[in-house]
C-alpha cells in the first residue's frame, strides 16, 4: 500500500509526542516523516521533505498555523493542510476556509476523529492520483481535445522542421489521409475583410464566416484529391495541404481552388484569396512549400484579391537553390548550445548534405558558407567567446574559405568548431551558475540583518524564478536557502556574543530576528545552549 507522508507542527512537545504515539499512522495510510515546534521550523522541513500533508496547530510562536498555511499554499499549492485549534473562533475558521485549508478541527485532538479525517484525506489523495492515472478518462479527454491537438500539429508541421517519422506517425494517429502521395501542394487561404455590396445576415457574425469558407473548401476538394484543412495560427486564415496522386495535377488543383474563390464570392459574398506554393515530393518539404504559399499571398497588391495566386506565376523558377534558412540555422545553434554530441554531428551532417546535393553555382555555395560562418560568429559574440580561440587567428571570411575549399574540409572544420563551442558554452554556463550563487550569497551577506529577507527578494535582485533558484542553490551549496541564512545569522550572532556586551535582544535584532525568544530558540537548537549561557561559557 502506498503511504502518504505527513509532518506534525505544534509548539507543545508533549502534544506532538501524544499525537505521534496515539495515531496508527500506517493503518490510516500515512507515514510520519517529521515534526516541528513552530511555523518557521516547519517551513524549513517542508522545503526539505515536501510532505503530502501538513498537520499544524493554529496558535504557535514566531509563525502561527494560518501564516504557515498561507506560505504552504503559495509555495506548494497541491499540499494538504490540516489545522487544529484550541479556540472555537469563527474568525480563524473563516481565514482557514479562504486559505483552502483541507480540514479545521478543535483541540484536544480526538484519536478517532483525527484518524477518520486522515483516512478521508487519504481517500481524496487516492482519487486525485487515480484520476490523473485513469487511462479511460485520459482517452476521453484526448478525444475531446483531438480537434485542437490536430490544429496544433498542423501549425507545427508548416512552421517547424519535424522528423519525417513523427509526421507520418501523427498523420496516421489523427487519421489524416495525405500520406503516400506523389507530391504535396499547399494553399494559404485569406478571407478578405473588405466591405461587400450586398451584406448578408452572416456578415453580422464574423466568427461564422471562416467556418462557412472551410465548408465550401471541403466540399470542392473532396471530389478532387485527398487533403488536410486547418485554421492557421499566423500568416493566413487557413491552410490546405493537398496530396496529389497520378490521376490529379497541380493545374487541376489550381482550377479547383479558383472555383472555391468564385463560390465564396457568389454564395457568401466574401472575397477569398488563395496563395499556392511550390510543390514538394517529400513531406519534409512542407515547411518550404508553406512559406512559398505565404509568399504568393504577398503578391496581392499586384495580382489583386479574390482569386488564386500561384507562386510560379509571380517568381521565375530557379534551376537550383541553396539557402541557409532559419530552420537549419536554429538547429545548428540549438545543437551547439545544448548538445549532445550526436545532435551536433547530425546538424553539421545535414548542412554538408545540402551543399552536396544542391546543383548550384559555386558562388551560391560560397554565400551558403558565409551564412553558416556568420551564424557561428554571432553565437560567439552572444556568449562573449574570443573568436581567435576557435579560428586560429583567421578572422576574415575569405581566409577561412581559402583554407576550406573542399566541402569535406569545411564539414570537418565546422564539426570541430561546433564541438569546441559547445564545450566552452557549457563551461560558461557552469561559471554563470557559480556566479549567480556567489551574487546570492553576497546579497544574503549584505541583507541578513533584514528580518523580511526572503527568497522572493533575492530572486527579484537576480531576475530569476524562486523555484529554479531554490533548486540551484541547494545543488550548489548542499543547503536550503533557509538553512544557509539561519547558519549565517547564528554565526554572526556568535561573533557579537564574543566581541560585544550587547544585550541578547539587541544582538537578535542585529542578525535579523525580530523576536528575542525565537532567536534564543534557534540558537539553542543549533548550539545546545541559550545565547546567555553561551556568552557565560566563553
Amino acid at each position: 500500500m502506498e503511504l502518504y507522508s505527513i509532518i506534525l507542527v505544534d509548539d507543545e512537545e508533549e502534544v506532538r509526542k501524544s499525537i505521534i504515539k496515539k495515531i496508527e499512522w500506517q493503518a490510516a495510510g500515512f507515514r510520519m516523516v517529521g515534526d516541528a515546534e513552530n511555523g518557521e521550523d516547519a517551513m524549513e522541513k517542508i522545503e526539505m521533505l515536501e510532505p503530502d500533508v501538513v498537520l499544524t496547530d493554529i496558535r504557535m510562536p514566531y509563525m502561527d498555523g494560518l501564516a504557515l498555511a498561507e506560505k504552504v499554499r503559495q509555495r506548494y499549492p497541491s499540499m494538504k493542510v490540516v489545522i487544529f485549534s484550541g479556540y472555537d473562533d469563527f474568525e480563524y475558521a473563516q481565514r482557514a476556509i479562504k486559505l483552502n485549508v483541507t480540514e479545521y478541527i478543535l483541540k484536544p485532538v480526538n484519536v478517532e476523529e483525527l484518524t477518520s479525517i486522515l483516512k478521508r484525506i487519504k481517500s481524496n489523495l487516492d482519487l486525485e492520483i487515480e484520476e490523473k492515472r485513469n487511462l479511460s478518462r485520459l482517452r476521453e479527454k484526448y478525444r475531446n481535445s483531438l480537434p485542437i491537438i490536430r490544429e496544433q500539429f498542423f501549425n507545427d508541421m508548416v512552421h517547424k522542421k519535424l522528423h519525417k517519422e513523427l509526421v507520418e506517425q501523427k498523420l496516421k494517429e489523427y487519421d489524416i489521409p495525405i500520406l503516400g502521395a506523389k507530391k504535396w501542394v499547399i494553399g494559404a487561404i485569406d478571407v478578405e475583410k473588405e466591405e461587400v455590396g450586398e451584406p448578408l445576415s452572416l456578415h453580422n457574425e464574423e466568427e461564422l464566416i471562416p467556418i462557412s469558407v472551410m465548408q465550401i473548401v471541403r466540399e470542392k476538394l473532396e471530389g478532387y484529391s485527398r487533403f488536410a484543412l486547418f485554421q492557421s495560427a499566423s500568416e493566413a486564415d487557413m491552410v490546405v495541404i493537398a496530396a496529389l496522386d497520378e490521376d490529379n495535377s497541380i493545374t487541376g488543383l489550381i482550377d479547383v481552388l479558383g472555383d472555391i474563390c468564385k463560390e465564396t464570392k457568389r454564395i457568401l459574398k466574401v472575397p477569398v484569396t488563395i496563395g499556392i506554393g511550390h510543390s514538394c515530393e517529400e513531406l519534409s518539404g512542407v515547411l518550404r512549400a508553406y512559406q512559398s504559399a505565404v509568399d504568393a499571398l504577398g503578391y496581392k497588391a499586384i495580382a489583386g484579391i479574390g482569386s488564386t495566386i500561384y507562386i510560379n506565376d509571380m517568381e521565375p523558377a530557379a534551376a537550383g537553390k541553396l539557402e541557409f534558412d532559419s530552420v537549419t540555422e536554429a538547429e545548428l545553434i540549438s545543437a551547439i548550445k545544448f548538445g549532445p554530441e550526436e545532435k551536433i554531428e547530425a546538424s553539421v551532417k545535414s548542412i554538408i548534405e545540402k551543399m552536396k546535393t544542391a546543383k548550384v553555382h559555386h558562388r551560391q555555395q560560397q554565400v551558403y558558407r558565409i551564412g553558416v560562418l556568420n551564424s557561428i560568429i554571432q553565437l560567439m559574440q552572444q556568449y562573449d567567446l574570443a573568436m581567435e580561440d576557435f579560428m586560429g587567428g583567421e578572422l576574415e571570411y575569405m581566409e577561412v574559405f581559402d583554407k576550406l575549399k573542399k566541402m569535406e574540409e569545411f564539414g570537418q572544420w565546422l564539426l570541430k568548431i561546433a564541438r569546441k563551442m559547445n564545450h566552452k558554452i557549457n563551461q560558461e554556463r557552469d561559471m554563470t551558475t557559480r556566479q549567480v550563487i556567489y551574487e546570492a550569497k553576497q546579497y544574503i551577506m549584505d541583507h541578513y540583518q533584514n528580518p523580511d529577507l526572503s527568497v522572493e527578494m533575492i530572486c527579484r535582485h537576480l531576475h530569476m524564478s524562486p523555484a529554479y533558484f531554490s533548486t540551484m542553490f541547494k545543488k550548489e551549496t548542499g543547503q536550503t536557502y533557509i538553512a544557509y541564512l539561519t547558519d549565517l545569522r547564528l554565526n554572526k550572532a556568535v561573533e557579537l556574543l564574543k566581541k560585544t556586551d550587547d544585550k541578547t535582544y539587541i544582538i537578535a535584532a542585529k542578525v535579523g530576528y525580530q523576536e528575542q525568544n525565537y532567536f534564543s530558540y534557534v540558537f539553542k537548537k543549533k548550539f545546545g545552549v541559550s545565547p546567555t549561557r553561551f556568552r557565560g561559557a566563553r
